[in-house]
């Protein structure tokens, strides 16, 4: 199997051997792209000149060598390009197991009420101006801002285990991973997220028409076995005790993850099995990037473990943001690798600020621009101090209204291209 890699960021240690192979690998790719583009226009031309055909046949031409449109290697090299997700549309998931563990007993009734309806359409409405204006932003610091497909999630549709309503595309994080020069699509766990894919196509298909590689995961069936239909939660002390016993709502029936739970520093990521995201699903991407990657189950003291990010988000090459109401169990490896573990503080965020499918700690969840800037909420001053006395710039935007619909910055994107390098941070 040939080896394809980026132009950007060149080859250091290990990769040196493979360059012969990206080599042939771009050459395929450009010949690939050139028969797409071109196969039609090659036929017209054989059939109003026949008697060059031999002629023909018997050339051989120089591919174009592109550069690859999707690289990305951790979560702080300069970004380049990334994906910002669409709030427009976004409807409440209905009400079912899953949903009713990854959300609080407080915000139950919410779900009972307007399951497989629209968000409130004032507080929608703001969160839609909000990410116009980060996208703004975003393409001022020089970033290229790219967005899914505006959808209609109101249809109901039927599988032959199950029938959903639609949810958003609000969170490109959840559902789409860029590796190296590869994008993977991720086989969430909720099934109002089925069909979320849909609203990402034609940007995949796009990217992978210029030469990136595109990998969909198993589509799990979401079948009743896949959930533990009889998952005992009222409390914060019920969860605790069943996160300590490494039980969850998703059961090990067929692979599933949500790209949320991984986190990237170079040759190495780190994963949490969490109520989206099973061990088969971990397992299943450790196979698939094996060698070149190693892949880190890691785990916290966590009542409600989905998605990384808020929990332990790697900002710099050895630095990561840790949270201390959720400690790492495996702190000391990451001490003894020689990193800077910090502690954010306390978030600002109202107590009575709506965060139906989210905690306070969003705004941990930032956005690392390059290794000196990084995009937080203009409203967390302390987090901003944080990050000024870590000699880094902040880049302050207010998203409230959007963190309500479950994410901050790194939820709201997944980052396309970084320009870098393939290195080893963790020893």
């Amino acid at each position: 199997m040939l080896r394809v890699r980026c132009l950007r960021g060149g080859s250091r240690g290990a990769e040196a051997a493979h360059l012969i192979g990206a080599m042939l690998g771009r050459a395929v790719t450009g010949w690939v792209q050139s028969a797409f583009q071109s196969s039609s226009s090659a036929a017209a031309a054989a059939s109003a000149a026949p008697q060059h055909r031999a002629l023909d046949e018997d050339a051989v031409t120089e591919p174009v060598q592109q550069e690859c449109p999707v690289c990305a290697y951790n979560e702080w090299d300069p970004l380049e390009e990334v994906i910002v997700g669409r709030a427009e549309n976004a409807r409440v998931p209905p009400f079912t197991v899953e949903v009713k563990a990854n959300t609080y007993e407080k915000h139950w009734p919410f779900y009972q009420k307007y399951g497989g309806q629209t968000f409130p359409k004032d507080h929608l409405k703001k969160a839609i101006a909000e990410i116009e204006e980060m996208c703004n932003i975003l393409r001022m610091e020089g970033v290229t801002v790219q967005r899914p497909e505006p959808m209609d999630w109101s249809f109901e549709y039927k599988t032959p285990d199950f029938n959903s309503t639609g949810m958003y595309a609000a969170m490109p994080r959840d559902i789409l991973m860029v590796v190296g020069n590869e994008i993977i699509e991720a086989p969430m766990a909720w099934r109002s997220r089925f069909f979320e894919y849909r609203a990402y196509r034609p940007l995949i298909k796009d990217y992978f028409r210029r030469g990136a590689k595109w990998t969909t995961a198993p589509k799990p069936t979401m079948a009743d076995e896949l959930y533990d239909q009889e998952y005992p939660i009222r409390t914060v002390e019920d969860r605790h005790k069943l996160a300590a016993q490494g039980k969850f709502v998703t059961t090990e029936h067929e692979p599933c993850f949500d790209a949320a739970d991984f986190i990237r520093a170079g040759r190495d990521l780190f994963v949490q099995r969490s109520q989206v995201t099973n061990y088969m699903g971990i397992e299943w991407m450790r196979r698939h990037l094996a060698p070149d990657y190693n892949v880190h189950i890691i785990s916290f003291k966590d009542p409600n473990p989905m998605h990384i990010d808020a929990t332990f988000n790697i900002i710099g090459p050895g630095l990561v943001l840790s949270n201390p109401d959720r400690p790492c169990r495996q702190v000391e490896m990451f001490e003894k690798a020689g990193w800077n573990v910090v502690k954010p503080p306390t978030p600002l965020i109202p107590d009575d600020h709506p965060l139906w499918m989210s905690s306070k700690w969003l705004s941990m969840n930032v956005l690392m621009l390059d290794p000196k800037r990084v995009m937080v909420d203009a409203n967390e001053h302390t987090i901003q101090k944080m990050f000024e006395n870590l000699g880094i710039k902040t880049i302050k935007v207010s998203i409230r209204h959007a963190n309500s619909l479950g994410g901050g910055f790194h939820c709201w994107t997944t980052d396309v291209r970084r320009r870098g390098a393939l290195e080893s941070y963790f020893n």
